[in-house]
């Protein structure tokens, strides 16, 4: 299978001399109980949920809360943009660790093996080893690729991918026992693997053989010529495995995943646009969550998700303004998996979508925060249709709880809570594009930016880039420190919000003077990188005077432009803040 690192038939690591018995020996920690090693209690009371509970069954799901509700991505397919690009992408919109790095290319002696962590969320610096552990491992490849660490892996050196939501699904699907966590998953596939498919299998086999303990997950997985929709969920008690489906998005199409399963039907005759794991049918039969008598048709959203429905305002709004001639609606049991948007889709129209609130819409919840306007008085005698009413400079569409709550006290129905795609408790997100006629350390550019989207600028992080500033290997969860790169941004970002009507100029205006920026310097940096890229096309490396490789120089340029770019948006949002701190010094 092209793409992948193989062991042996089976068998996911580095191809050596061993007999089929000492590869397929893995080294398991104690604390993660080996496969389909159940005890008879735990047996008997998951055949007693299966047997007699079934109506039970069919009604647990786990449900998320609003920090749980975390992530949106968007995928694009290469006929469905303006430029041919492949894009996938992510908002990691709760708790989660904000600092990111890039993780070397490596080799690795025959016979080593690579640990399996978790913990990797919420640490503070990538050395802080703090509440992480090892839960097991498996055999290591003899080379591993270079990728971009976000806190779920994103991108490697070879224009692979993926863009991540969590999407939860049944309790009892659930199995601790599991080796792996999603992230993990992503590294290992980053790692090993140069296509969307190829890392889906790899992936899949990984948490079937190995067991998967996460909760419900989707990724969007990407390369320059096709995105894919994958969806896994734990196998339950009886199982320490997993069972997993994978959609291609139509190449003229775009798709859309935010913490609801999504997949429907399933043609595995169409391998090319369905692949799925051997027992995606076999265990809802079993677990009761699917009758094949009754005459529905098997959907893995409505059988691993256990909802009613599989979207919600999110889908809805992406999909219905991509394709409104579609007439979709809010109030349909389903929508349809991906659409074909009527006019292409640019990346830039995806950094737009990330910023959305549906200002203008009826799902905007400041539309009925309106005041009458100070500009000028009415007339004596005025009826209410004669006096200027107008949007409060303090209505916020990132306003929290407790603010709708006293305004709903104060006048109720004023406002109606709508889960936006833009959010405050955002820690980061990319929109990735992929670029088939670029080689593969150009191609790929991840448009980053820390906290929330709707008011941060985006960073342009190349696929072959060595490295990033300082600052952005720190944390800014935790605590306020000026240090970590995120406070940059999300310093400025909360005084804006105080006054939002006022602000909201000065943050688009820097958002679309950093965004012009990029665009209008992109084609020279990447000519001039392309230039260098050619000039030591088949060349060998130059070794320093210790012997080792010297960076490629188009590498070398492009992490250059990378971390000038992140530090003037830094310094730009910075003096930003100072501005609405002079601005707000007086109260409001």
């Amino acid at each position: 299978m092209p793409g992948i690192r193989y062991q042996v038939p089976g068998q996911w690591g580095p191809a050596t001399d061993l007999n089929k018995n000492e590869m397929q020996m893995i080294t398991i920690t104690k604390t993660n109980t080996m496969k389909n090693q159940m005890t008879l209690t735990r047996w008997m009371m998951t055949a007693l949920m299966v047997l007699i509970l079934p109506s039970f069954l069919n009604a647990q799901f786990i449900q998320l809360t609003d920090e749980e509700a975390s992530c949106t991505s968007i995928m694009v397919g290469r006929l469905a943009s303006t430029d041919g690009s492949v894009i996938t992408s992510h908002s990691c919109d709760g708790n989660y660790r904000t600092w990111l790095n890039i993780v070397p290319a490596a080799k690795h002696p025959a016979g080593t093996t690579r640990k399996v962590q978790w913990g990797l969320l919420h640490n503070e610096t990538p050395w802080d080893t703090r509440r992480v552990y090892t839960k097991g491992e498996i055999p290591q490849v003899a080379e591993t690729y270079a990728y971009y660490n976000v806190a779920y892996p994103a991108m490697n050196e070879k224009q692979l991918a993926m863009g991540e939501t969590t999407i939860s699904g049944r309790r009892e699907l659930r199995n601790d026992d599991g080796l792996f966590l999603i992230e993990e998953l992503q590294a290992i596939a980053l790692e090993r693997c140069t296509t969307a498919r190829d890392a889906i299998r790899l992936m899949g086999e990984l948490a079937t053989q190995y067991g998967y303990a996460d909760a419900g997950e989707c990724l969007t997985v990407a390369d320059p010529k096709e995105v894919w929709h994958f969806e896994i969920f734990g196998a339950g008690m009886l199982y320490n495995s997993a069972v997993w489906a994978a959609v291609r998005i139509p190449d003229d199409h775009v798709g859309v995943s935010a913490n609801i399963p999504r997949i429907s039907t399933i043609d595995l005759k169409k391998p090319d646009y369905y692949m799925a794991s051997e027992n995606v049918f076999s265990l809802a039969e079993e677990y009761g969550y699917w009758d094949p008598k009754s005459g529905e048709p098997f959907k893995f959203w409505k059988a691993y998700g256990g909802r009613s429905k599989a979207f919600a305002i999110r889908e809805f709004y992406i999909l219905s303004t991509l394709a409104p001639s579609l007439n979709l609606s809010m109030e349909a049991d389903e929508l349809p998996f991906s659409v074909k948007p009527e006019k292409k889709v640019s990346v830039r129209d995806v950094f737009a979508y990330y910023r959305e609130y549906y200002e203008g819409t009826p799902y905007d919840k400041t539309q009925n925060l309106v005041v009458r306007s100070s500009a000028r008085r009415p007339a004596e005698g005025a009826t209410p249709s004669d006096i200027n009413m107008v949007k409060s400079p303090v209505a916020n569409p990132y306003m929290g709880g407790d603010m709708m709550n006293l305004i709903n006290t104060l006048a109720p129905g004023t406002i109606e809570n709508q889960r936006t795609i833009a959010v405050p408790q955002c820690s980061y997100s990319q929109v990735i594009q992929l670029r088939s006629w670029l080689p593969d350390e150009i191609g790929g550019i991840a448009w980053f930016s820390f906290d929330n989207p709707g008011e941060s600028p985006r960073i342009p992080i190349f696929a072959g880039v060595l490295n990033l500033p300082e600052s952005f290997e720190l944390c800014g969860q935790k605590k306020y420190s000026e240090d970590a790169a995120i406070w940059h941004f999300r310093r400025t970002n909360r005084l804006a919000e105080i006054k939002w009507g006022v602000t909201r100029q000065y943050i688009e205006a820097g958002v679309r003077e950093l965004e012009e920026k990029a665009f209008a310097e992109l084609p020279a940096i990447e000519k001039i990188a392309l230039e260098m890229y050619e000039a030591s096309k088949g060349k060998p490396a130059e070794l320093d005077q210790r012997g080792n490789p010297i960076p490629a120089a188009h590498r070398v340029f492009l992490t250059n432009y990378t971390n000038d770019f992140a530090r003037i948006a830094m310094q730009r949002w910075w003096e930003m803040g100072n501005q609405f701190f002079t601005m707000f010094a007086r109260g409001l």
